[in-house]
């Protein structure tokens, strides 16, 4: 069979596409290649035509989730005034929905374990991709230094992503809506030092 020009790349694109779906849902490690192939509609057959080992695909579609998942927060933030931004973010990413849907959300808290456990060219291309994550939402904190940003950033990811693992794993509704509103309540903006010092000097 005859393929037009470009239909490989299509397929190939399709393939990673898919792929970023089911690695946050299943978890890579709950993924074999025959598995990843058929989440596209194809055999696991044709894959090394496409990419040179199963963790080139997972690399490649976790780089594709957290590229998307960075454009969606961006698009989010300028809806926004400055000042809002932080803690819109954080309430959208503590949210129940980013909860409830793995298949859709930030690759980090589904696939960060799998990755820990993947080669050094993985784990390089991880951290990469997270400093630009951090990169982004320290401009969301114009109040504080730049080291101080990204140190705030740096301390908000962890403890998101925390809270979304456990929200997830616990068995009980009550409980895991209770964590993500202690991950929201940690993360709640407060006036900084020296504005405090302040007010309360002009009181």
């Amino acid at each position: 069979m005859r393929y037009v020009k470009g239909h490989g790349l299509r397929t190939r694109s399709r393939i990673v596409e898919e792929a970023s779906y089911g690695l946050r849902q299943r978890g890579a490690d709950g993924m074999s290649v025959a598995d990843l192939m058929k989440l596209a509609g194809l055999t696991h057959g044709g894959f090394y035509a496409h990419f040179e080992s199963r963790e080139a695909l997972v690399v490649e579609a976790f780089v594709l989730a957290m590229d998307r998942t960075i454009v969606h927060w961006l698009n989010l933030a300028e809806e926004l005034p400055p000042e809002e931004r932080f803690d819109a973010f954080v309430q959208g990413y503590l949210s129940s929905s980013h909860r409830n849907d793995r298949a859709h959300g930030c690759a980090l808290p589904a696939l960060g374990a799998d990755i820990a456990r993947s080669s050094p060219k993985a784990r390089r291309t991880f951290g990469r991709k997270f400093g630009e994550m951090i990169d982004m939402v320290a401009q969301m904190l114009p109040e504080m230094s730049s080291e101080e940003a990204r140190e705030a950033a740096t301390s908000a990811f962890a403890t998101m992503m925390g809270a979304i693992v456990l929200a997830r794993a616990v068995g009980d509704k009550n409980m895991s809506d209770d964590i993500l509103a202690a991950g929201r309540q940690a993360l709640r903006r407060r006036p900084a030092a020296g504005n405090c010092e302040h007010k309360e000097k002009s009181t």
